[in-house]
């Protein structure tokens, strides 16, 4: 897998900076923007700039390359995964406790009508 996912010489590495750290700040984001009441579009915006911050962990803790397209690409859909659930996760929640008289929750991360 490395030289695909990742260009660590651990997947440990990968995993511990894109998935843990960049992943909760995704998930972090996404619960922030859904809290402000604003679109996805926000998320997306927001995402591609923490893409490029997680690069520049890659860059300064393990020498990567900061500027890789294939690895920011790489990092970037990864936290987009995370920072939508997050996103859909409390939308659901805002609308089912806001509107409580026309939505009920479906999934953790949708909801349907009454």
């Amino acid at each position: 897998m490395q030289g695909i996912l990742h260009e660590e010489p651990s997947i440990l590495q990968f995993m511990l900076i894109t998935c843990v750290l960049g992943g909760w700040t995704a998930w972090r984001t996404g619960k922030s923007v859904a809290d402000g009441w604003q679109t996805y579009t926000t998320v997306v915006v927001y995402t591609l700039l923490l893409g490029l911050g997680i690069r520049f962990v890659h860059h300064a803790l393990f020498n990567g390359t900061m500027f890789s397209l294939h690895y920011y690409v790489v990092d970037t859909i990864i936290l987009l995964l995370f920072s939508t659930a997050g996103f859909r996760f409390y939308r659901t929640r805002q609308m089912v406790s806001s509107y409580y008289w026309l939505y009920e929750k479906a999934s953790p991360f949708s909801w349907k009508n009454k």
